[in-house]
């Protein structure tokens, strides 16, 4: 599973790509790509947080 920072960085990249040819689809991914890296990013320090508070 990757982190969420790498899914950020391979959004932009699919996002840059995306505009460059004039990919529609390529750059929809890359935008969802870099969601899912601030979703995994924001459940990490919950988590982190939580297991932080329980010990």
């Amino acid at each position: 599973m990757s982190s969420g920072k790498t899914d950020e960085a391979k959004g932009r990249v699919k996002e840059a790509a995306g505009t460059l040819t004039g990919d529609k689809k390529l750059k929809r991914e890359g935008k969802a790509d870099q969601v899912a890296g601030k979703i995994k990013q924001s459940v990490k320090k919950v988590v982190d947080k939580v297991k932080t508070t329980l010990t």
